[in-house]
């Protein structure tokens, strides 16, 4: 409490990290007979927001909470070489911060790096290797973008 006021201190918390690391889930990202007619059924069924990819999911950020996040959810074709060269038929996608510090520490801790940072407008992915065989995609996500694009989310 304020001493002066008797209301509630607000503290407002400056996110100034900028540590290699996760922060989040990205996406999940599943195999199907037939993704058209999953998402479909997820939508009339579950309520999910659809579009061509699946659904995106919108939340809030705990450290911003006026900052919109997202998350999508998304059935790929059995046996898309998304996944390869896993054999599982899954990937998680992990929002991580500082995506070129991780790969440099990923690197220097003998991690399988598969691929280049690539860059879109919504943000900077690569994929990894774990030691299971499980491919990860990171992903530096720029939500202000998807934001901007004001598409239809599951909330």
């Amino acid at each position: 409490m304020n001493n002066k006021t008797n209301k509630p201190e607000q503290k407002t918390t400056l996110n100034n990290d900028t540590t290699p690391r996760v922060t989040g889930i990205g996406g999940i990202f599943f195999s199907s007979k037939n993704p058209k007619e999953t998402r479909e059924w997820y939508g009339k069924n579950l309520g999910l927001a659809i579009d061509d990819y699946g659904s995106p999911f919108e939340f809030r950020n705990a450290n911003r909470p006026d900052e919109i996040n997202y998350l999508r959810w998304s059935p790929f074709e059995k046996g898309s070489d998304y996944f390869t060269p896993s054999k599982k038929e899954f990937m998680i996608n992990y929002r991580v911060q500082n995506i070129e510090g991780l790969v440099k520490k990923l690197k220097e801790n003998g991690v399988t790096i598969l691929d280049k940072i690539e860059t879109y407008d919504y943000g900077k992915f690569v994929h990894i290797m774990d030691p299971d065989g499980n491919k990860i995609e990171l992903w530096e996500p720029i939500d202000s973008f998807l934001t901007k694009m004001g598409v239809k989310t599951t909330k």
